[in-house]
């Protein structure tokens, strides 16, 4: 296997057959497609660097192989994609795609707890008492032509209902989409300040935070690895009046709701040989964000991400990952000064801490050897899930960030260079499974095991 499929899922290199006549143009005959039972053909030749009828020289065709099966997996549609020429006829020459789809239908239960992440939970005792709990349905190429159905039915301690539609092919180009959703969330708990970089809750306050929200996108996406999207939402919430006097700038003004109208835009690129844990390539992500446009509520925000891998040998991969946020005015109220230890921005080794802010930048380095590579049967009759691929590798990192905080300043890892590493596994599976072991240090001295899972369901 050739260095740019050393991610999930595992895919066969691509055949160039035994026309050795690099020098003439091949005309592109027919593309067959096999194994899309539910996937539209037109959905599968949208990522396709070329199409019927194209003049390529054979070389360049070669390489168009390895950008359509990367393309393919990206799409999150298959577990396995091979492309080969299927034949020559002259000068003209016959495509074969192969894919196997994966399953779309996902009614799950859910059961997962409230907590920014696996160490905060445990810092609270491993409660069942902080557990969310509830149905989850998803049902991924919906109507075969990649869009989205999201449910979400969830009680426990959070009380939420979301529904979301993502049709990212709604014209007959196949460039412009659209994506319409809306939420409900009631929680009793409520994060009301940060204190030695650690979030502070208070659960007695009898109406808790209440939250609405909708929102409608357009998406278009001209070729085959940007995509820009304008999104316009509106949002409301409220909290019990005994938060103004814990934190009177939890909303600014000591106010209990606000309502704000919000504009984003973002531009992503992707050309990675795997986007859900990338070897080698590069993507990168804008946003620009402006939410509210009056006193309660008035912020810009500009967030900028790139990744870029290299293939040091065919086991062996660096990668760096660079994060920039920036909101102003910097006078934001308590709701809008998260900046580390959410999501995915934050310092490996500090999960523990949280860092607010107006301003942010984290720069993140990985060195990663290939231990091993194999597949384990799954007895099923099923062709496109007859076994499972499972890839593990060895890890060191180091994270360097810095948080800027104008008004919350009493926390000691904001307004300072914070900087970590170690050592951990990376064990990766399919349908975009993630599992990362850690080994940290940070500059406190501190060190300890954090356990990451992301995962496509």
């Amino acid at each position: 296997m050739d260095s740019t499929s050393q991610a999930l899922p595992n895919v066969t290199n691509v055949t160039s057959g035994t026309n050795n006549n690099f020098n003439t143009p091949f005309v592109v005959g027919d593309i067959i497609i096999e194994g899309n039972k539910k996937t539209k053909p037109y959905i599968i030749e949208r990522e396709l660097p070329f199409k019927t009828g194209d003049s390529i020289y054979l070389p360049d065709l070669v390489k168009g192989f390895e950008i359509s099966r990367q393309q393919l997996i990206n799409t999150s549609l298959f577990n396995e994609v091979v492309i080969s020429l299927k034949s020559f006829r002259g000068y003209v020459v016959d495509i074969l795609i192969q894919v196997k789809e994966r399953w779309y239908i996902f009614p799950l239960p859910y059961l997962k707890p409230i907590d920014r992440n696996l160490n905060e939970w445990a810092k609270q005792g491993y409660g069942l008492d902080r557990v969310n709990y509830g149905f989850k349905f998803t049902y991924n190429n919906f109507t075969g032509r990649n869009d989205k159905l999201k449910l979400w039915l969830i009680t426990g301690y959070t009380q939420r209902i979301e529904f979301q539609y993502d049709q990212p092919y709604a014209d007959k180009s196949l460039k412009h989409g659209y994506r319409v959703g809306f939420a409900y969330s009631f929680n009793r708990e409520i994060n009301y300040a940060t204190i030695d970089n650690q979030q502070v809750f208070v659960d007695s306050l009898r109406n808790g935070i209440r939250q609405w929200a909708g929102h409608i996108d357009w998406t278009y996406r001209p070729g085959l690895r940007t995509v820009h999207s304008f999104s316009v939402s509106y949002t409301h919430q409220e909290v019990d009046s005994g938060i103004t006097y814990l934190n009177p700038k939890y909303y600014n003004y000591g106010r209990t709701s606000v309502s704000f109208p919000e504009l984003v835009y973002n531009v992503n690129y992707v050309n990675v040989d795997y986007k859900a844990f990338p070897l080698t390539g590069w993507q990168a992500e804008g946003t620009i964000v402006k939410r509210g446009f009056n006193n309660a509520m008035n912020m810009w925000q500009i967030n900028a991400n790139a990744t870029k891998g290299w293939a040091l040998t065919k086991k062996d991969f660096f990668s760096w990952n660079g994060v920039g946020m920036l909101r102003f005015p910097f006078n934001q109220p308590y709701i809008n000064q998260r900046m580390f230890g959410y999501g995915n921005m934050y310092l490996r080794g500090l999960e523990n801490y949280v860092i607010d802010g107006s301003a942010g930048v984290l720069t993140r380095q990985s060195y990663r050897h290939q231990l091993f590579k194999f597949n384990v049967p799954t007895y099923l009759k099923s062709k496109s899930h007859d076994h499972i691929p499972f890839r593990i590798y060895a890890r060191l990192f180091s994270d360097i960030g810095y948080s800027y905080n104008k008004n919350f300043t009493n926390n000691s890892l904001t307004n300072r260079t914070l900087y970590t590493y170690g050592a951990g596994v990376d064990l990766v599976s399919f349908y975009d499974f993630v599992l990362r072991l850690d080994y940290s240090f940070n500059q406190l001295g501190q060190k300890g095991l954090f356990l990451h899972i992301k995962n496509d369901f």
